[in-house]
């Protein structure tokens, strides 16, 4: 039995989609069981409820053999809340029924200079280490930042041709799509002979630039796109004004003062960390629907 946590959110579906032809038995946590996919009606047990509720994941974790577990991050919460304190309830359910193995989506920077002062990023390392206690098997899945941030930019980008972040423009990270985290989860969940806690980076296959993403959305759309660093007191001002939690809102400027200063460059690629999805092929088949509709 694998418990999947956030199954109709973009990592979850494409997770889902791939584990129910698997044969392997499938129980989701979700709050809205009609968000679910069509497909996965009939051949999923459903606990409806959130996965940062104690009764909820009592009841969705006993007599299951492997849990998928990502935090909906709560911009109402501090980060330290948000991370740690949603999964305690599930690290102790986790001890409680002896789950043997569990793959939780976390990110880069562990090891790197900047991760004991990245916001977000440091209060997700500190939910791995809650959970690599639990007694289960545990993997991380470390994540650069997601193609996926940029449809949050799609009316920006049609209307404007603009799209802003708070790194230096010739700062090259790591970026992945969404669907490449799914794979290697599935993978691992699927696969459970591996034992005891790590992390498994997940990069997308080259490392890219504001600059760069600039001139292939360019070059993918049609129309000309360029990038605006926005400074990080402008960028904590807007959090502040769309109601985040002052702690949280801090969280996120941390979380990109560190990647501005490498926080994503401690990994080196190499081909079995390295999805298939290139910036190129995500901007032709999301992105430019997105913004092109």
């Amino acid at each position: 039995m694998i418990v999947i946590t956030a199954p109709t959110g973009n990592i979850g579906r494409h997770l889902l989609t791939r584990l129910l032809g698997s044969g392997e038995k499938l129980r989701v946590i979700v709050r809205d069981p009609a968000r679910l996919p069509d497909a996965a009606r009939g051949r999923v047990e459903v606990v409806t409820g959130s996965h940062g509720d104690a009764a909820v994941v009592e009841r969705a974790f006993e007599g299951a053999d492997a849990v998928f577990w990502l935090v909906p991050p709560d911009a109402s919460l501090t980060p330290e809340q948000a991370w740690v304190g949603f999964t305690r309830p599930a690290a102790k359910a986790l001890a409680a029924h002896g789950v043997g193995h569990v793959v939780g989506v976390s990110a880069l920077g562990r090891g790197t200079p900047p991760a004991g002062r990245a916001g977000l990023v440091t209060a997700s390392l500190a939910m791995d280490d809650l959970l690599s206690g639990t007694g289960a098997a545990y993997r991380a899945l470390a994540c650069p930042s997601f193609y996926e941030n940029l449809l949050e930019e799609a009316a920006s980008i049609r209307d404007r041709g603009v799209f802003t972040d708070a790194v230096a423009a010739d700062r090259k990270a790591p970026l992945v799509a969404v669907a490449d985290i799914a794979a290697v989860a599935a993978r691992l969940l699927l696969d459970r002979s591996w034992t005891g806690a790590g992390s498994v980076p997940v990069l997308g296959p080259q490392d890219l630039s504001p600059n760069d993403l600039a001139r292939i959305m360019t070059e993918q759309l049609g129309r000309p796109v360029r990038y605006e660093r926005q400074p990080l007191g402008e960028l904590r001002a807007d959090l502040l004004r769309y109601g985040l939690d002052e702690a949280f809102a801090e969280g996120i400027v941390a979380m990109k003062r560190a990647k501005d200063e490498g926080l994503d460059a401690g990994v080196t690629r190499t081909p079995d960390i390295t999805g298939p999805t290139t910036f190129e092929h995500w901007c032709a088949r999301t992105l430019r629907p997105a913004v092109l509709s």
